[in-house]
């Protein structure tokens, strides 16, 4: 790994912001890290309000789509929820549905199925709208490229609202409203919501037209929450005061679906990074294994017991997810092993067999070996699909548009995409794209880096500091938990090897004049040599808690050793 110190911050911001907060350099350099440099960026970050919560119609064209369901009410029409596979989507569903149930009985849901229709609006999706009375669908987490789709829709007498958070094409569809905060024309404050955060921005308008105000919307916090986690986008802004109230849901009335999963965890409280390891992954399952409906079924389900039992069939689909997961990570290992050996700039991979459903995970193992803009491929139909997932500093979604001429289509972020193609055009894309990366990459980015936020010694870490650390909570991207580094340390001479493969580290750390600290390095086994003997070594680390026999103690979580 690259070891990244953070540059310090200017002197005379942080003298002004230890004296005005009352904190130390270690306090005030994290905050400035972080764009927090007066009084009141503090007070707006560690005490989030309701007061940062936006006014929806800030945002292009929500006034257009509140007057659309508004007259979809007032003439008895019936609503279609549509929204994507994944957890974003199926909370968004969930989210949208629950709340216009609330309001008005006739509202359908729908979630594509990955391997009939693949990702976004589907013309089959909207053939089942015309099928069945439909004259009005609200999009969610998916839809602002779907130009062909909504011409099909328009044709059908269907009035299509989009809801989405991704990046626009050149053009967008004739929707009746376009709700994106990343449209070039759209004003709004904040434009890294999620869909689900789009979503609620819906709602949050529709029901302001009925006296309510943003409070009596917190029940549904719980599911935002949970898609601003899931979804890796930025924990700022107007998403991190969603996730801070949506975590307070999660942790005291959650809905009895993510209760249900919750209690299969024995676990007092939840951090936003249980929500990514936990309660997002068995989400997610229900899309990847079977159908997202599953997903949107748990979510929406009022009865705990009723929800018990949806979320026992949905751990089933997890468990089923797992085995997939390792089977063709496995298999894809030995097809890049049998390879040439000559440099590359790309991981592409392909099996006719792999499960779509697991392909994007299966990327993401990838680039923790390898550490490659990585494609995925399988079969879906007569076509090929792959999930595409990169390394951090390359928009691996510009690579692919400059290789569009071959694909069918494609969308998605700068770290993550999917794309369908021709199976005769495997050859040529997969050409294209390594020599895309090759050209455009730094070639430092094909080595991890760990950004390193500050130097501290041993003796800094006190359960005070702990404590003021916590509250930078909920972590995510531009917001992660803080990396810190120490030098010459030494072990006091029982570090070992641990866990059923002993894959990882578990040492015991002492610095010149400081008292000792235990340290847990997930996979860092093979370090162990590097702090044996009482060697001197420097470390990289968050710090964090480890309960163990009723006492609760201090320890560094190991990320590197040299």
């Amino acid at each position: 790994m690259r070891w990244t110190l953070k540059p310090k911050p200017e002197a005379h911001k942080l003298k002004h912001l230890m004296e005005v907060l009352q904190v130390n350099e270690v306090v005030a350099t994290l905050l400035l890290q972080r764009g927090i440099e007066t009084y009141e960026d503090a007070k707006t970050f560690f005490r989030p309000t309701i007061a940062q919560i936006h006014d929806p119609f800030l945002m292009k064209d929500m006034e257009l789509a509140v007057a659309r369901i508004e007259k979809a009410i007032a003439n008895d029409e019936n609503i279609m929820v549509y929204g994507d596979y994944d957890v974003d989507g199926t909370t968004s569903v969930a989210l949208v549905s629950s709340y216009l149930k609330t309001i008005y009985p006739n509202i359908a849901t729908y979630i594509p199925d990955r391997y009939e229709e693949g990702y976004g609006v589907s013309f089959q999706g909207i053939d089942y709208a015309s099928d069945n009375d439909i004259s009005l669908i609200i999009t969610l987490d998916c839809g602002i490229k779907a130009i062909d789709k909504v011409d099909y829709a328009t044709e059908k007498e269907i009035d299509i609202i989009i809801c989405d958070h991704h990046r626009p094409g050149n053009e967008l569809p004739k929707a009746v409203a376009v709700l994106d905060p990343k449209r070039d024309d759209c004003n709004y404050p904040y434009d890294e919501l999620c869909g689900c955060g789009v979503g609620f921005k819906l709602i949050q308008a529709l029901s302001s037209k009925r006296g309510q105000t943003v409070t009596d919307l917190f029940p549904y916090l719980d599911l935002v929450a949970t898609a601003i986690a899931a979804d890796i986008v930025p924990v700022t802004g107007e998403n991190r005061t969603l996730a801070h109230f949506g975590m307070q849901v999660i942790n005291s009335a959650p809905r009895a679906g993510i209760k249900a999963i919750i209690n299969q965890l024995k676990k007092d409280s939840l951090t936003i990074t249980d929500v990514v390891f936990v309660i997002a992954p068995r989400i997610n399952a229900a899309g990847r294994i079977s159908q997202g409906l599953h997903a949107v079924e748990l979510l929406t389900e009022e009865n705990i017991e009723v929800a018990t039992q949806y979320a026992a069939s949905i751990e089933a689909f997890n468990m089923e997810r797992r085995e997939l997961d390792q089977e063709i990570t496995k298999e894809a290992f030995q097809q890049i092993e049998k390879l040439e050996e000559q440099e590359r700039f790309t991981t592409v991979v392909y099996d006719e067999n792999w499960h779509k459903g697991v392909i994007g995970i299966v990327a993401s193992r990838l680039i923790e070996t390898y550490y490659r803009p990585t494609l995925v491929f399988t079969k879906s139909g007569d076509k090929l699909a792959a999930s595409a997932r990169s390394v951090k500093g390359f928009d691996v979604y510009n690579a692919l548009e400059q290789c569009k001429e071959h694909l069918i289509q494609f969308g998605g972020h700068k770290y993550a995409a999917g794309l369908t193609l021709k199976e005769e055009n495997y050859q040529v894309f997969k050409d294209a794209f390594e020599e895309v990366v090759k050209n455009t990459i730094d070639k430092n980015l094909l080595t991890p880096e760990i950004l390193i936020d500050k130097e501290i010694t041993l003796k800094e870490i006190t359960p005070k500091f702990y404590r003021i650390l916590k509250q930078f909570a909920p972590f995510g991207p531009r917001n992660m938990s803080p990396v810190f580094m120490s030098t010459e340390l030494k072990d006091t001479g029982w570090a070992k090897c641990v866990g059923a493969d002993e894959d990882h580290l578990k040492l015991t750390a002492v610095q010149q004049r400081s008292p000792r600290i235990s340290g847990i390095g997930f996979n860092l086994g093979d370090k162990l040599p590097k702090v044996q003997g009482k060697k001197p070594f420097d470390a990289v680390y968050s710090v964090d808690e480890n309960t163990w026999n009723g006492n609760t103690t201090l320890q560094m979580r190991l990320r590197d050793i040299r």
